[in-house]
């Protein structure tokens, strides 16, 4: 693998251009790995009642749209957000991965897929929540797990 790093001053942000030949696994983990959040940017504002929390992201199992309102769950407790899915899925590191209309999961959190005909049900480590994964995503959802294992 070759590393190469070039200077230009006329950038205000840093970008990462990743060239590999079709299907370098590689690749992909590298992808991955740049987009995980720096230290400063790995908590997330949430709510329970008026009390503002700033949540890990690591500690989060999934986060779905019930009700029509954003709940985060870890394993202990249940948090509200005021953004949209969509707004929170655009600021969450490459880790997580929509797996329904309404929710978004932790992959590093995921301890067994239990597949049925419709749909497939996916639990998290220390925890006795779980959460669907609609046919739709099922395939990606496998495959991501299989690229972190």
């Amino acid at each position: 693998m070759k590393v190469r790093l070039e200077i230009d001053e006329s950038l205000t942000e840093p970008e990462i251009i990743i060239k590999a030949a079709s299907g370098d696994p590689r690749a992909e983990q590298i992808k991955r790995w740049l987009e995980k959040p720096l230290p400063d940017h790995d908590t997330i504002t949430c709510y329970q009642g008026t009390t503002e929390y700033f949540v890990k992201l690591d500690t989060i199992l999934f986060v779905e749209t019930a009700d029509r309102r954003l709940q985060i769950h870890t394993a202990d407790d249940i948090y509200t957000s005021k953004l949209h899915l969509y707004e929170l899925t655009d600021t969450l590191p490459g880790y997580f991965l929509q797996v329904s209309k309404s929710a978004v999961l932790n992959l590093y959190q995921v301890s067994a897929l239990t597949k049925s005909i419709s749909n497939c049900l996916v639990s998290f480590r220390n925890t006795h929540k779980q959460v669907y994964a609609s046919r739709r995503y099922y395939k990606q959802l496998q495959e991501r797990l299989n690229e972190m294992r």
